[in-house]
């Protein structure tokens, strides 16, 4: 374990693991930490080293002297290859690969922009950042969507109405519907998903660029979608694989929920 000092953001926290040499910049999902990916000790640890990042308002990474105000504008884009360069301090520059599953997925993609001449392998599972997900795009950019989130993020019943909702109608299914309910069950939980979603809401990556960089440096490129996520499915990010030459392209019998043995399971089948 160990913790970067980011200039203009903060304190980020980062766990170590993995049997491997190769270094793996490591991006988790709403609700865990940078532990998440140790699940996968048979088909990612033992080729690399893994440095998992812990997101703000998770784990041991803490925001310093930001407003509420300027949590809500969102975070510049631009902050995010300051996570390298301190790592770099510590670590030497050095070649790399990036790992994001979900809404960890637009930051390894922002790298890629960033350092393409230095990165081996893109991992994404059920990534963010391929396509506009409109659900988060209205609650964080929309006038009356940023009201909405506001107001329930403050009550103590519209959540679970809402969600009940939500899963009645069949916007979100059963395992999105746990997933939520368990990160806002409390009004310290609601906060933390309000302050997340505002804050990560200006780091989508230019997936045109990314494509391009992805091909022109032979970078390889692992896909993994859950065949049952209602979220980030692979049919929604089809048009920004079909720019890639040669990707990797899984589609697990899993949901939303993909990070878990079951898929260390399935992917060390694929292992050379």
């Amino acid at each position: 374990m160990g913790y970067l000092h980011i200039p203009q953001l903060g304190q980020v926290h980062y766990h170590e693991y993995g049997t491997g040499s190769k270094p793996l910049l490591a991006f988790h999902g709403y609700g865990m930490t940078g532990k998440q990916f140790h699940v996968l000790e048979q088909s990612v640890l033992p080729e690399y080293h893994v440095y998992g990042f812990d997101h703000f308002f998770h784990g041991g990474s803490a925001l310093k002297d930001w407003s509420e105000q300027q949590i809500i504008q969102g975070m510049p884009k631009a902050l995010v290859r300051n996570y390298v360069e301190e790592w770099f301090k510590l670590h030497g520059r050095q070649r790399f690969s990036v790992l994001g599953y979900s809404i960890g997925a637009n930051l390894a993609l922002i790298l890629v922009e960033e350092y393409a001449d230095l990165i081996d392998e893109v991992i994404l599972m059920a990534p963010d950042g391929l396509f506009v997900y409109k659900g988060f795009h209205i609650l964080t950019h929309k006038t009356l969507g940023r009201y909405l989130f506001r107001t329930v993020t403050k009550s103590k019943w519209i959540a679970p109405s809402l969600l009940k909702t939500l899963k009645r109608v069949g916007f979100i299914d059963e395992s999105l519907y746990k997933i939520a309910w368990s990160e806002m069950d409390t009004e310290q939980k609601r906060l933390d998903v309000y302050y997340t979603l505002n804050l990560i809401k200006r780091l989508k990556p230019d997936t045109q660029k990314v494509a391009q960089l992805i091909n022109q440096h032979n970078i390889k490129c692992r896909l993994i979608f859950g065949r049952h996520d209602n979220l980030f499915p692979k049919r929604e990010a089809q048009p920004f694989i079909n720019t890639l030459n040669n990707p990797e392209v899984h589609e697990v019998d899993l949901g939303h929920w993909l990070v878990t043995a079951d898929l260390d399971k399935y992917l060390v089948k694929f292992k050379v």
